[in-house]
């Protein structure tokens, strides 16, 4: 270089002065550059298993990046041909495949800039056996919130039955379904009950729903006049639906009292209960009225041997 220079000063007089401090200044920024690639390579270490250089690091923020936008990316390509329902759907699948995708990118990109995960694993031994016990049963919420949404077992708005509590259901997330029960109370259920546990919807077939009052008469009661009237009291009532139209079943012959079953079909089961008080209470009055008896239950007692009299 320095004798590249004495030519040039030579041969060309017109190379000046400002020729010459170009030439100091490509002088100063190549010593710099080295020095950085230098301190880019630096090791630093950290007891026998980790270590690692600047360079590595630049490396895993800029792989980060790449996975970010690669996601985000892929999530947007998705989305534009999924409806509004099966949106709602795989933001809780995107979000498991988030998780999963960050952790093969950390565990390669970790074992490849240096850092020997086996050793750090083996030497935390204990406290990973703890956290896999502690996280078993959240690692159960996931997947199981993943087979939920895929195989569609239960929807948005979906009235469901899980260990004796009926809620509405308001959204499914990856971990915890939320549903809203009769009295208005946020029924948090973790995902695996799902699995593990008897689930009844009652939306799953459509929202028109069965259901069905019980009630029982005396033995001497005129069962015609009994049906036509358990079935006028259905027909009058709002929120029972006329098709399919209701119908009363002779259930039993039970120990005091014809057992009859008025079946109705609702358009929505959340109100079920509010809608089998109302026909009860019309079925006391109307009974009444009619003189037909709702008997209790009697027992009648024979003594083989009745004791002697005390007197």
């Amino acid at each position: 270089m320095l004798v590249l220079f004495l030519f040039h000063s030579n041969f060309f007089p017109s190379f000046h002065e400002g020729g010459f401090c170009f030439y100091i200044f490509t002088l100063d920024f190549m010593n710099a550059l080295r020095n950085f690639i230098e301190l880019l390579e630096y090791k630093f270490t950290i007891g026998s298993s980790i270590s690692f250089t600047p360079k590595s690091i630049l490396i895993v923020i800029l792989v980060f990046i790449i996975t970010f936008f690669s996601l985000k990316l892929f999530r947007k390509i998705i989305y534009r041909t999924l409806s509004s329902d099966a949106k709602v759907k795989f933001r809780s699948i995107f979000s498991f495949f988030n998780y999963f995708v960050y952790t093969i990118v950390i565990l390669l990109t970790f074992q490849n800039i240096g850092i020997n995960l086996t050793a750090v694993f083996a030497a935390s031994a204990a406290l990973l056996v703890g956290v896999g016990l502690a996280l078993q049963t959240f690692i159960q919420d996931i997947i199981s919130g993943v087979f939920i949404i895929v195989d569609q077992s239960v929807h948005v708005n979906d009235i469901i039955e899980v260990d004796g509590q009926i809620g509405k259901v308001e959204n499914i997330k990856l971990r915890t379904t939320r549903a809203v029960t009769r009295e208005n109370k946020v029924l948090i259920i973790p995902n695996h009950k799902f699995l593990t546990s008897i689930l009844f919807n009652w939306t799953e077939n459509g929202v028109i729903t069965k259901e069905y009052v019980e009630v029982g008469v005396s033995y001497n009661s005129d069962i015609k006049q009994v049906t036509a009237i358990l079935l006028d009291i259905a027909n009058q009532h709002s929120s029972i639906l006329k098709d399919p139209a209701p119908k009363v079943i002779f259930s039993n012959f039970g120990d005091s009292a014809l057992v009859f079953q008025l079946y109705f079909a609702l358009s929505s089961s959340f109100v079920s209960n509010i809608v089998k008080s109302d026909l009860r209470y019309e079925i006391i009055e109307k009974f009444n009225d009619q003189n037909i008896e709702i008997p209790f239950p009697q027992r009648s007692l024979t003594l083989v041997n009745p004791p002697k009299s005390l007197t």
